[in-house]
């Protein structure tokens, strides 16, 4: 890896925005009709997965199929369609439903903490330690940059707790940050929003979601009452455990770096660019596998391109490795089993103060030097 003073960075940012550019010259139909298919797929597999599971009645082998395809229809909402349309990758179509401005995704967080917490301030300050307040979500310890506390300990058990639950640790995750609960103000506040209005939209979003998927739903199945409950309870954990690892395999890997707020400031769009490559990591696979993920097994063009829809980041890919490569930046990529592999490991590794992974900051630290 070239040392970052070696680089660039005009040239980079050229480049990049050429690649920006040239993509969205392109926006059409091709595009429009994929969200639209993935849209149909998705209302197909919670439908199918409602009326199987009334075939319980008969027999609690369609226990398993129906609470697969509600799984399947709850990972395509959150992943391939919620996450990227609120990311603002469909708004040139102007359709009145596939927009940022108005889709409200099937799960637990407010799609306005949602675009507040990580679209602003995750994609604008990735890995900035004290302004990305996705780094670690406040509850785990994910590099030598933050002081060990005895309850990271534990911080194993905590990462397994969050990924179980980890559509309440976002919809929270605001509201945690900004310490709406506890009574302790920050100073350097950071919603615009007052605390009464946090609480009001989460409390809104949180009921809806409890009565849709542990009310509604089972009471309409009648008989089949507590099957349709526990194919709920059981889609919403399959899809929580999903979507927590494949945002842990994009952003906590091994070879991930951190920054501080000092080195970037006065960051150029150049030196942006080459920050959101050392701080995500990309998954290989096939294609469904990219599609299951919402394509953030292309996490470093998504970290890049954000705003570009998701299905054309596998497209990208080489020739972000390739500018990556001339540039002399690392390219963070690597099998499904490989990558979480190393999130374990820094997880692990991080839960103790005697284990500083000098091995994992490594890069960062030629870097800066």
């Amino acid at each position: 890896m070239k040392h970052k003073e070696s680089i660039d960075f005009t040239a980079l940012a050229d480049e990049f925005d050429q690649i920006n550019a040239s993509v969205k010259s392109q926006l059409g139909s091709q595009d429009a009709d994929y969200i639209r298919r993935i849209i149909k797929i998705h209302r197909l597999a919670e439908i199918s997965g409602r009326i199987i599971l009334m075939l319980c009645f008969f027999s609690l082998w369609f226990l398993l199929p129906g609470m697969l395809l509600l799984a399947l229809a709850k990972i395509l909402d959150n992943m391939e369609i919620g996450h990227n349309v609120m990311h603002g990758q469909y708004d040139w179509m102007n359709d009145p439903n596939i927009n940022s401005r108005n889709f409200e995704w099937d799960i637990a967080s407010d799609s306005g903490s949602w675009k507040r917490v990580h679209n602003h301030e995750h994609h604008t300050y990735t890995n900035i330690i004290g302004k990305d307040r996705d780094y670690g979500y406040g509850l785990l310890r994910m590099s030598n940059d933050l002081p060990w506390r005895k309850k990271n300990r534990w911080q194993f058990f905590t990462y397994l707790n969050l990924s179980l639950l980890f559509e309440w640790g976002i919809a929270y995750h605001e509201l945690a940050a900004e310490r709406v609960f506890v009574g302790k103000k920050k100073k350097d506040r950071t919603s615009s929003l007052s605390d009464s209005e946090l609480k009001r939209m989460f409390f809104s979003k949180a009921g809806k979601q409890l009565f849709k998927d542990y009310v509604f739903f089972p009471l309409l199945a009648g008989p089949m009452f507590l099957y349709v409950l526990a194919a709920n309870v059981g889609a919403n954990l399959i899809r929580n455990l999903w979507t927590s690892t494949i945002i842990f395999c994009g952003h906590f890997t091994e070879n991930v770096q951190t920054f501080t707020e000092a080195e970037c400031k006065g960051e150029s769009k150049g030196e942006w660019y080459y920050r959101q490559m050392l701080g995500s990591s990309n998954l290989t696979g096939p294609k469904w596998f990219h599609i299951m993920t919402g394509h953030l097994s292309c996490q470093i063009e998504h970290h890049l391109f954000p705003d570009i829809p998701a299905f054309r980041y596998y497209e990208l890919a080489p020739k972000v490795e390739a500018i990556a490569a001339k540039y002399g930046i690392p390219y963070n990529s690597g099998s499904f089993f490989k990558q979480y592999g190393t999130v374990l490991q820094r997880i692990w590794t991080y839960s103790w103060p005697d284990k500083a992974a000098h091995k994992i900051n490594e890069d960062h630290q030629q870097t800066e030097n």
